[in-house]
């Protein structure tokens, strides 16, 4: 008899089962919501999610994320254990000058570089998230 049920996730096991950069993989699924890992370096594009917002929790390093808002452009800090929300519609522009993992939360079928982006570079994955393993 197969087992269905829902089987624990170690997060450094599955951070460590894939290298690909700016590469959402799949964790789990809450509701229509994809829990996502990530791993990140250097800088990922302008873009925005125009009906959602996008969470982003730091599981190592530091990951800064440029906002263009409405009373001008900023950059918040995020170091290892912070969590941060990008409202929806709002440009930002995720970098990690050393590297960092991610966890991110957002509805399935979003697309990584958002509804509105810049041209799309080679080396960044326009995923709506890749299943782990």
């Amino acid at each position: 008899m197969t087992n269905d049920l829902p089987q624990p996730l170690a997060l450094d096991a599955a951070l460590a089962s894939f290298d690909a950069l700016w590469s959402p993989r799949i964790a789990t699924r809450v509701n229509d919501y994809d829990v996502r890992i990530a791993k990140v370096a250097g800088e990922h594009l302008w873009h925005a999610h125009d009906d959602t917002d996008e969470f982003f929790l730091v599981l190592e390093g530091e990951l800064f994320i440029a906002l263009r808002e409405a009373g001008g452009e900023r950059t918040v800090h995020l170091p290892k254990g912070s969590v941060f929300t990008v409202p929806r519609g709002v440009e930002h522009k995720p970098s990690a000058p050393s590297g960092a993992a991610l966890l991110l939360f957002e509805p399935a079928g979003t697309l990584s570089v958002g509804d509105r982006h810049e041209e799309v570079p080679d080396h960044v994955d326009a995923t709506t998230g890749h299943a782990l393993g």
